[in-house]
C-alpha cells in the first residue's frame, strides 16, 4: 500500500529525503555521476570545494537512499567507483536543469543582491 506523503507537514518523515536532494552537494555529486561513474578522487576534484568528509557523507546517504551504488574493485588499494541508479538518474535531470538554471540567471540575481544591499545601505538606520 502506497502511503501518501506530504512534504508540507512537519512530522512528514521524507522531508530528509527533501534535505538530501536540495544539498547543493548532493546536485553537484549527482551531476557529475549522471555523466559517467567516477573514482572518489575523481568525484573530489570534480567538485571543487567539496572536503573529503563532506564528499564520504554525501556518499554514503546517497547510498543509503538508493540513489547511488558504491562498487569494491579487489586491486591494491581497493579502487571504489560510485554509479547512479536508476532512481538516481530519475532525480539528476531535475538536479541538472537545477544547476543549468542556476548559471543561466546568476547574473540576475547578482544584480538583484547588488541593489537590494545599495537600497539597504541607503534606507535609514533605526537609532
Amino acid at each position: 500500500m502506497d502511503t501518501a506523503w506530504d512534504v508540507y507537514l512537519r512530522a512528514c518523515p521524507c522531508r530528509d529525503v527533501l534535505d538530501l536532494v536540495a544539498n547543493k552537494w548532493t546536485a553537484l555529486v549527482i551531476g557529475r555521476l549522471a555523466v559517467r561513474p567516477h573514482r572518489f578522487g575523481e568525484l573530489r576534484r570534480e567538485v571543487a570545494g567539496i572536503t573529503p568528509k563532506v564528499l564520504t557523507q554525501n556518499l554514503r546517504s546517497l547510498e543509503r537512499d538508493g540513489l547511488i551504488t558504491r562498487k569494491v574493485y579487489p586491486t591494491t588499494p581497493p579502487s571504489v567507483e560510485y554509479a547512479l541508479t536508476p532512481l538516481g538518474a530519475s532525480i539528476s535531470t531535475h538536479l541538472i536543469a537545477l544547476n543549468n538554471w542556476t548559471s543561466a540567471n546568476f547574473d540576475e540575481i547578482r544584480q538583484a543582491r547588488q541593489a537590494y544591499d545599495a537600497a539597504q545601505e541607503a534606507a535609514p538606520q533605526p537609532v
